[in-house]
């Protein structure tokens, strides 16, 4: 597994538990847990970018998603399914450089089958397709 795929893993378990404990950021929790166990630098670095881009953009990333969906509101959407889709859409429209809409979705739909439902793969490529469209 490269480690951009490590970096996405970490960032979605970063924001998956931020949904749940919002006394500590997810930033925080990165900058927490980098000190506290042995994983590559370029790995926790590019995990806190993510995180931290998300934060920073959460709402218009939110509306992105929320716009390409046409039948699923945000709160009725799985959370791991909901955050993988912020991490690809952050790296699709506020990532510099941006990360290609192929390479993004790819990566999105691998993730959301290892750690959401047998529904998630189909149901992340399906909205993602449309977030890339709206991007050009």
């Amino acid at each position: 597994m490269g480690l951009r795929r490590r970096s996405r893993e970490l960032a979605l378990q970063f924001l998956f538990q931020n949904e749940f404990d919002r006394k500590t950021s997810a930033t925080d929790a990165v900058r927490s847990f980098a000190e506290h166990f042995d994983v590559e630098k370029d790995v926790v670095e590019y995990a806190g970018q993510i995180v931290d881009g998300i934060t920073r953009q959460s709402a218009e990333i939110d509306r992105e998603i929320q716009a390409c969906s046409a039948h699923w509101k945000i709160p009725r959407m799985a959370l791991v399914d909901l955050n993988v889709m912020r991490i690809a859409t952050f790296e699709m429209k506020f990532h510099s450089p941006a990360v290609p809409p192929h390479v993004a979705i790819n990566e999105a739909v691998d993730i959301a089958k290892k750690y959401g439902t047998t529904d998630s793969g189909a149901f992340v490529n399906g909205i993602l397709d449309q977030v890339a469209r709206s991007l050009t």
